[in-house]
């Protein structure tokens, strides 16, 4: 079952321009994630995905693999379902991995993969324990509702599911509550199908791209204890080089 990572990575992000050229430390974002992406042993290829020659040619002066894509693709899904495309046959699963977190666990991207041990995954993502109710309550972190096989049910920026009759500021004593971590696993034949897919009702009022799968394809979350740290903006930036 040969996997591919796939890093998208486009150069006009509006809250902060060039951000997979950001330096942290001496390297670059994009540079970080590649060499966390590749310390995991279950990819048999990592490559950036990107529309721009400036981050292809950084990527190629550091060592690795790059591909140009088109420039008019509206989310990272589908700039590696070209990549898909070019590479065809050659890969199983492809991972879809975030380009702006530099501080990548690649433990989590083999959590990922072992989610296709079941037959039925089509697409594979990943969860993890909600810990606090502010967590729990903030409407920019995606939650998952599951069934008892780690299918995903529904995707929302509210908490699910609703535990009734218990007050809301005691819902983490009586339940279990997973947010989203935006990383993904596909089936080949899978994500070379989702650019053609209609956006959905449920996707447009929750902002999840998630959603348009979930009439389509069996969804699987594993879980995971790794915490994720996105840059978006230019205080993130600065938060990611205190970190470092």
């Amino acid at each position: 079952m040969p996997v591919l990572g796939v890093i998208p990575a486009r150069y006009a992000s509006q809250r902060l321009p060039a951000k997979p050229l950001a330096d942290i430390g001496g390297k670059t974002m994009i540079q970080r994630v590649y060499a966390q992406a590749s310390l995991c042993p279950d990819l048999d290829k990592v490559v950036v995905a990107t529309d721009d020659s400036r981050i292809y040619d950084h990527v190629l002066a550091f060592g690795g693999e790059a591909v140009m894509t088109l420039p008019t693709h509206p989310s990272g899904t589908d700039r590696c379902a070209e990549v898909a495309e070019q590479l065809a046959g050659e890969f199983d699963i492809v991972l879809n991995i975030q380009g702006d977190e530099p501080f990548l666990n690649p433990v989590q991207l083999s959590e990922l993969v072992q989610m296709f041990a079941y037959p039925d995954t089509q697409i594979a993502t990943l969860g993890k324990k909600i810990e606090t109710l502010a967590e729990l309550l903030d409407e920019k972190e995606a939650k998952i509702a599951l069934d008892d096989t780690q299918r995903a049910l529904y995707f929302s920026r509210s908490p699910v599911p609703y535990l009734k009759g218990i007050a809301q500021e005691a819902w983490l004593a009586h339940g279990t509550f997973y947010k989203h971590i935006g990383l993904y696993g596909f089936r080949s034949e899978v994500l070379k199908q989702i650019p053609a897919l209609p956006v959905s009702a449920l996707e447009r009022a929750e902002g999840l791209e998630q959603l348009r799968w979930l009439s389509h394809f069996v969804v699987r979350v594993g879980f995971t204890h790794f915490e994720t740290f996105a840059i978006d903006t230019p205080a993130d930036l600065e938060e990611a080089k205190k970190y470092l």
